[in-house]
This record gives C-alpha cells, sequence and structure tokens, in this order.
C-alpha cells in the first residue's frame, strides 16, 4: 500500500523533505502523497520516513491502494532506474 496524509495534518513541512521518493507534495490544504510514487521507503529504507518524522501520527496506510512488498520493490526499481 502507499501512504495517505489525513486531514489531521499540521502542515509542520518535516514529511516532505525526508521523501525519497518525492512523492509527497503540498495540497490546497494539506500535504498530500501520490501513490504513483509513494514505495513505504521500500527499497531505501526498512521504514517509512515520514511516519517517522510526523508529530502528530497522520500518516496511516492508504487502503484505497493496496500493494505487496514485492509490487512496492517494483515501483521503487522503477522509480529509481528512470
Amino acid at each position: 500500500m502507499s501512504l495517505i496524509i489525513t486531514d489531521e495534518c499540521i502542515n509542520c513541512d518535516v514529511c516532505e523533505p525526508v521523501c525519497p521518493n518525492e512523492a509527497i507534495s503540498q495540497g490546497v490544504e494539506i500535504y498530500e502523497i501520490n501513490p504513483d510514487l509513494c514505495t513505504e521507503c521500500v527499497g531505501h529504507y526498512d521504514k517509512p520516513q515520514c511516519q517517522q518524522v510526523c508529530p502528530i501520527d497522520c500518516i496511516p496506510l492508504n487502503p484505497d491502494h493496496r500493494e505487496t512488498q514485492e509490487a512496492l520493490m517494483e515501483k521503487y526499481i522503477r522509480i529509481t532506474q528512470g
């Protein structure tokens, strides 16, 4: 699965710079995660970095974008190989 940022987001700006895939960007009201770029940091780190730095824990798994670990790794390879 990719991750999603919920309405509890306070726009603290800490998640965007730690995303290795540049999947996080400022939306209209809160930050948003592009599910086509989010790999839950698979291929980069053991844990999603945005979840690690979020001070209010508003970045859960996105139930609308279910993916296996293998699919996340394939996405990582596709993204990093350009």
